[in-house]
């Protein structure tokens, strides 16, 4: 190690952000102010969390829910930006990405409200068209060809770890890790030369461990899991992921998938599709896509198998990847 990177004060930062908190690791020379690099970070989580929550009420994609069907509405750059991505990772992944769950997400309880009967029965026996076939984007402008509750959670937070890094960059700093709960996102590399590593979860409700370990040099990861968020119905404990095909929960689902890509937002959008399409259609996608990733299995209640698709493996993590839900 040099003396210069010896000499470098390690910086660690955090704040709240969309029911949760976001995180931020750097190294700096003597004399650095967090302070100004602090606020921006906030800043840009705020940004995101004002635009794209569907716990504001007067959030800009609450704004777009509301609107009546075929009117145009102007929308924010970045909100613009989620949902170009989010309709294209649906086409991509065949529908098992779908932005337009938000119904089923309120209805179920995984939004602000608790889960509602009634709901439940509308949102399982709707016909649905998926969000691709459904949302109309020109310019700066959005509509809706037929009714649907626009929701990001599966993708939101992952492109504010995307910001928080944009954030870091735009200060002048190549190096850091950043992240909100376990979505992370890894710039340049750590002040020894080597890359960051992070520990992808084990599986498990009960307790926080590490099953793998993961390098990352310029690249994120998020992982979706069945054990972090979740709903008890008749004895069954039901995950936060929407089956788009049932508007339900998925019934049987690998324990977790953990995704690494060039972004943030892309880990956290294919990491809820390959939790949709399961291990076999999963894996088959990842490797048809250029995916990296770990499909962990449970073999029964106590075993859990992984299965891997590209190259995720390191050791000594400096970070947990985990399967949080708002």
């Amino acid at each position: 190690m040099s003396k210069m990177s010896t000499e470098r004060a390690r910086i660690a930062l955090n704040g709240p952000t969309m029911g949760t908190r976001w995180s931020a690791l750097l190294f700096a020379d003597p004399g650095f102010d967090p302070g100004p690099v602090r606020s921006a970070l906030q800043a840009a989580v705020d940004e995101v969390d004002g635009q794209m929550s569907t716990w504001k009420p007067d959030s800009d994609l609450m704004r777009l829910n509301a609107a009546p069907i075929g009117e145009w509405i102007a929308v924010p750059a970045r909100l613009l930006e989620v949902l170009r991505l989010g309709l294209e990772i649906g086409r991509a992944s065949g529908g098992a990405f779908d932005i337009g769950m938000g119904d089923a997400v309120m209805a179920w309880g995984f939004g602000p409200e608790a889960a509602a009967p009634d709901g439940i029965r509308t949102a399982m026996a709707a016909s649905r068209r998926p969000a691709h076939d459904v949302l109309e984007i020109n310019g700066e402008h959005v509509r809706k060809a037929a009714p649907i509750a626009l929701d990001l959670n599966g993708i939101a937070k992952g492109y504010g770890v995307d910001r928080l890094a944009e954030i870091l960059r735009n200060q002048g700093i190549s190096d850091g890790l950043v992240g909100i709960d376990g979505e992370m996102r890894a710039m340049g590399l750590r002040p020894d030369g080597e890359a960051w590593t992070i520990a992808v979860e084990a599986p498990d409700a009960e307790r926080r461990t590490p099953h793998s370990i993961l390098a990352l040099q310029d690249a994120a990861v998020a992982t979706s899991g069945d054990y972090r968020h979740w709903v008890e119905v008749q004895g069954r404990r039901l995950s936060h992921t929407m089956d788009p095909r049932r508007g339900a929960p998925l019934i049987a689902s690998p324990a977790s998938i953990t995704v690494v890509a060039r972004s943030c937002a892309e880990a956290d959008a294919w990491a809820t599709a390959l939790m949709v399409l399961g291990p076999v259609k999963g894996a088959t996608l990842a490797k048809q896509s250029g995916l990296d990733a770990l499909f962990l299995l449970r073999d029964d209640v106590v075993n859990v198998r992984g299965v891997g698709v590209g190259r995720l493996f390191s050791e000594e993590p400096a970070a947990i990847a985990s399967a949080e839900g708002r």
